[in-house]
């Protein structure tokens, strides 16, 4: 820690600033992990009330299943070399700068994947079959949220950026509570910041007004007492939500026009949604609101363009098959094509690390404090190929052998069972399609 403070007020973790609108609409505002919530060894004060059996105190470990549909093509993303020395290869640019926070994996099985993009989808999410209705059983990331997000004021949250409407319920949605109930991704910034804040009020949508102006005064009451670092800290959650606040509001108006399945799909800006997305996600665990958390970047078997990629004579599931759609009687340079949209997946992904890289929270990072996981629902795209899928894993670098590439002989299930208990401790016990634990990837 930057500071040791022996005289001060003991602050819990979940203190919220609250306040009310003009309108009288309810606005909650969550507080950065600041120094006066952490003794001098790093560790969380006691929350407000104690966790219930099987949950983690409030300072326990975040994680967030991150997505993008679709597919890889494998020579262009797995690297040749396994070890610290591997290569960066052209779809892992993004994360070269990162390399030591992240942990590449390759090799791993979906069990029950198959020749087909919703069947890969439920068995990359819950480790089972495909019935004809829909999965059969929660989503692993929901079995978490009930042993460790009780004690949120959101168990989880489901976000996305994508708002196409091609396909059914699996295709659209990647976390389910049970059988057959989807729980929908938020795609929308302005809905996803309304659900955080707890305000529907125009006012700050038109930039008239800000939320933080209904908890100006609980803010000026927490602010009393504080220690200059944290009195810093504060200022700056509460600008960066004033920023927030702009850049939301500043979006055009027809970035929330779905269009109909039968109309080619463009993506509208989705770089700055999927940036906003991250920056509410990032708010959300510092600030406690949630623990778990699923990113839905792209759909699966997802037909969008990429305008500001320069790549728009062929749809992103087109690019995946070398069926004389894409670019390229072979497929050839659509394949490549493909190299460049999956490099971008991995730049948003880079970006959400790098935001939980920045915030401090005791005397380390939420990125320390947080499991991310990267997936897909089929490895090599073109045969809708569930042997040899890949995976990045990041944060949590003092139980994680981050900085190299390992191939796995194991399964999607085996990757859940490590993550949960072994580095989150959540004592969720296997996974379905579990048969052992992966401590090649534990530091």
């Amino acid at each position: 820690m930057s500071q040791v403070i022996t005289k001060r007020t003991r602050l819990s973790r979940r203190i919220f600033l609250k306040g009310l609108t003009a309108a009288q609409i309810p606005v909650i505002v969550g507080v950065p992990p600041l120094i006066s919530m952490f003794n001098s060894t790093g560790t969380a004060y006691a929350a407000d009330a104690a966790p219930r059996p099987g949950e983690a105190s409030s300072i326990g470990k975040r994680f967030a299943i991150w997505f993008n549909g679709n597919g890889i093509p494998e020579r262009y993303w797995i690297p040749s070399k396994t070890g610290a020395d591997y290569d960066i290869t052209p779809c892992l640019t993004p994360i070269g700068r990162l390399k030591d926070d992240v942990l590449v994996l390759s090799g791993l099985d979906n069990t029950y994947g198959a020749n087909g993009h919703p069947q890969s989808l439920c068995a990359l999410m819950t480790c089972t079959r495909l019935s004809s209705t829909g999965p059969g059983a929660p989503s692993l990331d929901q079995m978490l949220a009930r042993k460790i997000g009780g004690n949120s004021r959101f168990r989880s949250l489901q976000i996305g950026v994508s708002q196409e409407s091609f396909g059914g319920a699996v295709q659209k949605n990647m976390s389910w509570a049970g059988a057959n109930r989807p729980l929908p991704p938020e795609e929308i910034p302005h809905r996803l910041f309304d659900r955080l804040f707890g305000a529907r009020d125009l006012g700050w949508i038109s930039r008239k007004r800000s939320i933080l102006d209904a908890v100006q005064k609980e803010g000026a009451f927490l602010r009393k007492g504080l220690p200059k670092e944290d009195e810093m800290r504060l200022d700056e959650h509460l600008s960066s939500i004033r920023d927030l606040e702009r850049a939301i509001a500043s979006l055009p108006p027809d970035y929330r026009k779905v269009t109909p399945p039968e109309e080619d799909f463009d993506m509208k800006d989705w770089p700055r949604v999927a940036k906003l997305q991250s920056d509410l996600l990032a708010y959300a665990f510092a600030a406690g609101q949630t623990r778990v958390a699923s990113y839905m970047l792209t759909k699966c078997q997802g037909l969008a363009r990429f305008p500001w990629l320069g790549h728009t004579a062929a749809r992103h599931h087109d690019y995946t098959h070398k069926d004389g759609k894409a670019p390229g009687e072979k497929g050839e340079e659509g394949q490549r094509i493909l190299r460049d949209i999956c490099r971008w997946h991995v730049e948003e992904f880079a970006y959400l690390i790098s935001k939980l890289k920045s915030i401090p929270e005791g005397d380390r990072t939420l990125l320390d404090n947080t499991v991310l996981m990267y997936v897909h629902e089929h490895a090599e795209a073109g045969p809708h190929k569930s042997s040899g899928m890949i995976a990045l894993v990041a944060g949590s670098k003092e139980k994680l052998a981050h900085g190299r590439h390992t191939k796995i002989a194991g399964t999607i299930g085996d990757l859940y069972t490590t993550l949960f208990d072994d580095v989150i401790g959540a004592g969720l016990g296997k996974a379905p399609t579990a048969s052992r634990r992966l401590t090649e990837i534990l530091a």
